[in-house]
């Protein structure tokens, strides 16, 4: 088996040719796995990238301050002049943070996206805080 950050980012990749961008990470912002489409045009630099996906993840945590009154919020869709960012939940303790390309259709990648799983990754990682403890 694979090492399933890698596994989910790719699989995330995969569900279209204009997801350019794909990254995993943790409710507070580090990075499990992160890849560019290799064709696709960086308009920010990695400094940028990492403030923007820190951003996400407050957003996300703010966003789910009101989920006993509305509900969790189920994804965010943010369009921008030059690209669209798409921000989905992965279990409680993660986010798939993807960029698209300006008119991808949105409604497409987030049915697919919304279906992807993190529970190789929670076994995992519970299995590696055990192996710690241990």
């Amino acid at each position: 088996m694979g090492d399933p950050y890698v596994d989910l980012v790719e699989k995330a990749l995969k569900i279209s040719p204009e997801i350019q961008f794909a990254t995993v990470c943790n409710m507070l912002g580090v990075v499990k796995h992160s890849e560019h489409r290799p064709d696709a045009k960086n308009f920010l630099s990695k400094s940028e990238r990492r403030k923007s996906i820190e951003s996400a993840t407050r957003s996300w945590l703010l966003r789910n301050e009101f989920a006993s009154k509305i509900g969790k919020c189920e994804y965010v869709i943010a369009q921008y002049g030059k690209i669209k960012r798409i921000v989905i939940p992965l279990g409680e303790d993660h986010i798939l943070y993807m960029t698209t390309t300006q008119n991808a259709d949105h409604d497409k990648i987030t049915s697919k996206a919304i279906k992807l799983k993190l529970g190789k990754i929670t076994k995992t990682v519970k299995s590696q805080q055990e192996q710690i403890i241990a």
